[in-house]
């Protein structure tokens, strides 16, 4: 009975690590087909007007937190006003009148986002705690009692 029991976390644990690499590549992929569709669009220097607060999920033990997404706008081409939503959050709200570099599309102006470059971090800081996770969680399975 004690092998059966290892024999099936042994399986949990391979469900659940498969499935956290999984979801973290496809969130780095993501990110980088972002940056790479705004690397060669028009950047110029977008104005906050406000912003848009929210709440985190709190998921886990972390604790629910108040966020802002900065509203903005800026002037395309033929002078042309444009207003945006970042869809980057920030723990501070945003001062109106501060500036935020914007990349638009340059065939739909109304088409727009942040310049943020985060998909370095993001691997940066999850491969390592996934990595050390699926470590002393294969670890505890070895040495879990079950007889």
């Amino acid at each position: 009975m004690g092998d059966t029991l290892k024999i099936v976390l042994y399986i949990i644990w391979t469900l659940f690590a498969a499935a956290a690499a999984a979801a973290c590549i496809h969130a780095l992929r993501k990110t980088q087909a972002q940056e790479r569709r705004i690397e060669g669009w028009p950047k110029v220097e977008a104005t906050v007007t406000g912003s848009r607060t929210g709440w985190t999920s709190g998921v886990g033990n972390a604790t629910p937190s108040l966020r802002y997404r900065p509203t903005y706008q800026f002037t395309g081409p033929q002078g042309v006003l444009y207003v945006g939503e970042s869809e980057i959050t920030q723990v501070r709200r945003p001062v109106p009148g501060s500036v935020l570099e914007v990349a638009y599309n340059p065939a739909d102006p109304g088409q727009s986002f942040q310049v943020d470059y985060p998909s370095k971090q993001v691997l940066g800081c999850l491969a390592p705690f996934f990595a050390v996770f699926a470590v002393v969680s294969f670890w505890f399975i070895g040495v879990f009692p079950v007889g």
